[in-house]
């Protein structure tokens, strides 16, 4: 049964954010296979950002074994924050909590950014964007507005304008599955989740060092997913400037980033399913056995 799904009017820079298209302006190629470097969301120069791990390893960097959400963080309403810290405490206990990626469900905006490679298609009325891993697709209409009613799905619906140099993409209507969350720790969203997305190319300067400033927060990936970035290509990089509105899990709009640069390597198909390799450790797990059967 469809239900209707209002846009949130956000407030001060998120206004900025999604102004109207010009239709005279020339759009920006953001085409091609992108990369990033680590799953984490990267911060902003400034401002409420997204939550961080609290744990580290001796180099100062976050601790990807024990995920510890900063439960702090003045975004959380006390909901949010319980449900981090549930997580968190399970993490502090060596264990591996549900995420949408280890459990094989859709990742929305911003926890899909996690994904390291990422395929982007340009088309006359319509953005589409391939994730390497899990045959994950979001398809974004140009120049169009949100449906009255709307049926919630996975990724929810997304329109989009270009503005200038910028893509804005603006999602509303994201179904709440049976695993919820926005991030590496467990802070989850709802059915209200507004989030708009800014497009950019940016220099290859400033493109490098916010993956090595992101490097140096959860440190080198401990797997790239067959997903790396070309050492040699010296062009412009693709940022995400994304900001994020809940009323029901946030106190107030957050906004975070996500910095690619060209890929190396080819298009691998990386998929979740049920068996016993783990490619990251080039091993198989060990898989329980009775040394006689229970019939």
């Amino acid at each position: 049964m469809a239900r209707s799904v209002a846009p949130i009017a956000f407030i001060g820079a998120i206004a900025l954010l999604a102004g109207p298209a010009s239709s005279a302006e020339a759009v920006p190629d953001f085409s091609g296979f992108w990369s990033r470097t680590t799953f984490g969301l990267e911060a902003p120069e400034s401002g409420p950002g997204p939550v961080r791990n609290m744990t580290r390893r001796p180099d100062g960097t976050a601790d990807p074994r024990r995920q510890v959400g900063d439960t702090t963080n003045p975004i959380l309403k006390p909901e949010a924050a319980a449900a981090v810290k549930q997580r968190t405490e399970a993490s502090v206990r060596g264990e591996a909590f549900p995420t949408p990626s280890n459990q094989c469900w859709p990742m929305v905006a911003p926890y899909i950014f996690r994904v390291q490679g990422m395929q982007v298609l340009q088309e006359k009325d319509q953005v589409t964007f391939l994730y390497m891993q899990d045959h994950q697709i979001r398809r974004v209409r140009l120049n169009a507005a949100h449906p009255a009613e709307i049926s919630a799905t996975a990724h929810g619906d997304s329109v989009g304008h270009y503005e200038g140099d910028a893509l804005v993409v603006d999602t509303i209507g994201v179904k709440v599955g049976p695993v919820p969350l926005l991030d590496q720790y467990g802070t989850p969203y709802g059915e209200t989740m507004h989030v708009v997305e800014r497009y950019r190319l940016v220099d290859y300067e400033t493109a490098k060092a916010a993956q090595d400033r992101n490097e140096r927060e959860y440190g080198p990936p401990t797997t790239e997913q067959a997903a790396v970035v070309d050492p040699a290509y010296k062009g412009k990089g693709l940022q995400v400037r994304f900001i994020v509105e809940d009323p029901r899990y946030f106190t107030m709009p957050w906004t975070g980033l996500a910095t690619y640069r060209r890929a190396g390597g080819e298009w691998i198909e990386n998929v979740c399913a049920e068996n016993v390799r783990e490619y990251y450790a080039n091993r198989d797990t060990p898989v329980p056995r009775s040394e006689r059967p229970d019939f």
